[in-house]
């Protein structure tokens, strides 16, 4: 389940696939949350796939070809009819099992690979929905407890540094490389864990949005354990 004590009024929850694709973003809310226990063994899903890399998409004709024991099956089940719904939505959510994402560490002050705090930039209205089935669930951080990282000083000089360019381009620089989606946590932030089974619908940077864009990141993977992803 998601722990709400430091949410800050950010994330809503409901009880039911419907309600979430149609309960819009308000006010300080920009991360809408169907919370459920699920039945069944993901982990069967997993172990049935042989990663050639670090992510495989799993289609539907995949997911339906692997045998599966009784509780697998199950599981299976429960995402095509997840896969089904955001589809009749418009969505076009895809499976990926993850052994883990590339980094690019070459400037250590500002990566942005998805293990950085970032929020989803799109040209036209939409959604972003992802839900953990197996593994370390994605990481929401309260808009209140971060900072753009472009307007930390010591990282923007150092951006200042890397664009060599004309002042009036800067900005776009910015946009273009993504950094401008980066946060910093503030030294007492909470990291709220979106856990598994919960389908979420997170607000995105977007020029018709009414709210702030959900600050999130993908989980750092513990122990070899691969994640099953549903994301669109």
């Amino acid at each position: 389940m998601i722990d709400l004590s430091h949410a800050e009024n950010q994330i809503k929850i409901v009880t039911n696939i419907q309600d979430l694709i149609s309960t819009p973003f308000h006010g300080e809310i920009n991360a809408i949350c169907w919370t459920r226990k699920l039945r069944g063994d993901f982990e069967d899903i997993v172990n049935q796939v042989e990663l050639d890399g670090n992510i495989m998409e799993l289609n539907k004709e995949e997911l339906c070809e692997l045998q599966l024991s009784e509780q697998g099956n199950i599981a299976r089940e429960i995402i095509l009819n997840d896969l089904m719904v955001l589809k009749a939505h418009g969505a076009s959510p895809i499976l990926n099992v993850i052994k883990h994402y590339e980094r690019d560490d070459i400037y250590p002050l500002f990566p942005t690979h998805v293990y950085s705090f970032h929020v989803d930039r799109s040209p036209v209205p939409t959604d972003t929905f992802l839900c953990t089935y197996y593994g370390e669930s994605s990481e929401v951080l309260p808009n209140s407890q971060a900072k753009q990282k472009v307007l930390i000083p010591e990282i923007r000089n150092e951006l200042e540094k890397l664009y060599r360019g004309k002042n009036e381009g800067f900005e776009s620089f910015l946009s273009e490389y993504f950094f401008d989606l980066h946060y910093q946590a503030n030294n007492k932030a909470n990291t709220i864990s979106l856990g598994l089974g919960s389908i979420c619908k997170l607000a995105v940077d977007h020029p018709k949005s009414q709210v702030l864009p959900c600050i999130h990141r993908a989980p750092k993977e513990k122990n070899g354990k691969n994640r099953l992803l549903l994301i669109c």
